[in-house]
């Protein structure tokens, strides 16, 4: 008789089932929704998760322009930039970013820092995609639709 064994799995690139999801990101507070983004874009919420493997679904976000932030975060939060030039440092606040040409920065900023670095990272990216209104070209792939708000009370800001 053979004994119980416990092995562990690694799935291959070829063998990766890749999902479309969309949420409606009105009213949802920026941290939380860019670490459920994160963990849905690494694929962690998937039980054969591999390190090494995009396994992570595509993820359509709307309504982006207006996401929310706690406490005084919109005045206080600051971007960073650098021109390259010496003394070339530039910043501007989540207000201004929010209001301003590309509002969906912010949500994309903050899920990048919590993707790791390098090529996998960036294709990890890629299946990122973030629209400021409600239409977005992606009704061919059928997306399912994920109710944030409703996974936990403090995901949605109620004004």
């Amino acid at each position: 008789m053979k004994a119980l064994t416990k092995v562990t799995r690694s799935i291959k690139p070829a063998e990766v089932e890749k999902k479309w999801l969309v949420i409606d990101a009105e009213g949802l507070v920026v941290g939380r929704l860019a670490s459920i983004i994160a963990n849905l874009l690494r694929g962690k919420t998937k039980p054969f998760y591999t390190p090494h493997v995009d396994c992570g679904d595509h993820v359509i976000v709307l309504n982006v322009d207006k996401v929310r932030f706690t406490g005084n975060k919109l005045k206080t939060h600051t971007y960073y930039k650098h021109t390259g030039h010496p003394g070339g440092l530039k910043e501007i606040t989540a207000d201004k970013v929010l209001a301003g040409r590309f509002p969906e920065r912010v949500l994309e900023k903050a899920v990048e820092r919590m993707v790791p670095r390098g090529p996998l990272g960036r294709v990890q990216m890629s299946n990122l995609h973030l629209y400021a209104g409600t239409e977005h070209p992606h009704a061919g792939q059928k997306p399912e639709v994920l109710d944030v708000a409703a996974m936990n009370r403090k995901n949605k800001v109620s004004a």
